[in-house]
C-alpha cells in the first residue's frame, strides 16, 4: 500500500487540525524565513502527527498530548524509521507545540517534555587533500563551455566549502574578484562573505571571459552559472559533475557537493584554522554544527597513529 502524500493526509484531517496546520506553515514561511525543503519536510511531519492525533479521536489542537506525541515516534520506530528520522520527527513535533503555544491555541507547550533519542553522527566521507586537488583539476586545460564551467563548479565547491544551492543561487555581480570574496545567501537567508582562492579565480577568469558567453541568452539573467539552455545551472547538474570528477580520480570516495564542503572543512582545520573560522566559513548558526569536523580529523589521527606508532 502506497504511503499517502501530504496533500492527502492534510484533506483528511479534522477542520481545527487542518486549519492550525495551515497556521503552522505560513509561519514557517513568514516568519522564520526557511528554506522551501526545510519547509515542506517540517509540514509534512506535522501533518502525519496530526492524522496520527486525528485517528485517537483528537480534533482540537488542545488534544494533543504528551502521549499521543509519544505514541506517534513509537509508531514510526516499528515501522522502521531509523534514529535519525525519529530525531527529526521529534524536532518537527516540538516546534510546532511551541508555536501552538505561542498562538495560544493550547494552554501549554506539551512538547517541552518530549524527549528524543539522540542520532548517530556518522563521520562524512572526504577526500585526502591529495585527491581533492586531482578532483578539481579533473576538468583543467579544457575550452568547451560546459567543461570550463565545470571547473568553476568543482574550484569553487572545494575553495569556498559553500553549499551547492548557494553555489548555483550566485549572481555575476555576488562575486568580488578583486578581493576574492563571495556573496553568499545561506540558511534563513543570512548573507556572508566567503574568500576563495587563486586556482578558483584562473577558472572563474576562464568561464567568464570564454565559457559564459558561449552559453548565455537574452534571457539569461545575472546567474553566474549557467546550464546548456542558457538558464540558472541546476543544482542536480552540479551534483552530477562532482560525482562525474570523483570517478576519475584513484582510490577517492564517490562524494557530492556536500562531500567536497565536508572535505574542505577538514583541510581547512587541519591547516590550523580555529572552529569560530570555520563556522563563520560554512555558514552554520550553531558551533555544535561545526564540531563534527573535529571528530574527522581525530579519526584521521587515530589512522595515522595505528599506522605509524611502534606501540599502537
Amino acid at each position: 500500500m502506497a504511503t499517502p502524500s501530504t496533500d492527502e493526509v492534510r484533506a483528511g484531517l479534522p477542520p481545527a487540525l487542518a486549519e492550525a496546520l495551515a497556521g503552522y506553515e505560513e509561519h514557517l514561511t513568514g516568519q522564520r524565513d526557511l528554506s522551501a525543503n526545510t519547509v515542506r519536510s517540517y509540514v509534512g511531519d506535522v501533518a502525519r502527527l496530526l492524522d496520527h492525533l486525528a485517528r485517537r479521536s483528537g480534533t482540537q489542537p488542545h488534544d494533543l498530548d504528551l502521549a499521543t506525541l509519544r505514541s506517534w515516534l513509537a509508531q514510526g520506530r516499528t515501522r522502521g524509521h531509523s534514529r535519525s528520522t525519529t530525531a527529526r520527527h521529534a524536532s518537527a513535533a516540538r516546534s510546532f507545540t511551541a508555536w501552538l503555544r505561542r498562538a495560544a491555541l493550547t494552554p501549554e507547550d506539551v512538547g517541552q517534555r518530549l524527549v528524543s533519542p539522540k542520532t548517530h553522527r556518522t563521520l562524512p566521507d572526504v577526500l585526502a587533500p591529495e585527491q581533492a586537488r586531482a578532483l578539481v583539476e579533473t576538468a583543467a586545460g579544457a575550452e568547451e563551455p560546459v567543461r570550463l564551467r565545470d571547473a568553476v563548479v568543482l574550484e569553487l565547491l572545494y575553495a569556498s566549502g559553500i553549499r551547492v544551492s548557494e553555489l548555483v543561487g550566485l549572481d555575476v555581480d555576488d562575486v568580488d574578484r578583486g578581493r576574492r570574496l563571495l556573496r553568499v545567501l545561506g540558511k534563513g537567508r543570512k548573507e556572508r562573505s566567503v574568500p576563495y582562492g587563486v586556482p578558483a579565480e584562473r577558472a572563474l577568469e576562464a568561464w567568464l571571459t570564454r565559457g559564459r558567453p558561449a552559453l548565455a541568452r537574452p534571457d539569461s539573467g545575472p546567474a553566474l552559472l549557467l546550464g546548456l539552455r542558457g538558464g540558472r545551472l541546476d543544482a542536480r547538474e552540479a551534483r552530477r559533475t562532482v560525482h562525474a570528477a570523483t570517478t576519475g580520480v584513484p582510490g577517492a570516495p564517490d562524494i557530492g557537493p556536500h562531500g567536497l564542503r565536508h572535505s574542505a572543512a577538514t583541510h581547512v582545520l587541519e591547516g590550523g584554522a580555529d572552529l569560530r573560522s570555520v563556522q563563520e566559513l560554512l555558514g552554520h548558526a550553531s558551533l555544535a554544527t561545526t564540531q563534527i569536523y573535529t571528530h574527522v580529523t581525530v579519526e584521521r589521527l587515530r589512522a595515522v597513529h595505528a599506522q605509524a606508532h611502534p606501540r599502537a
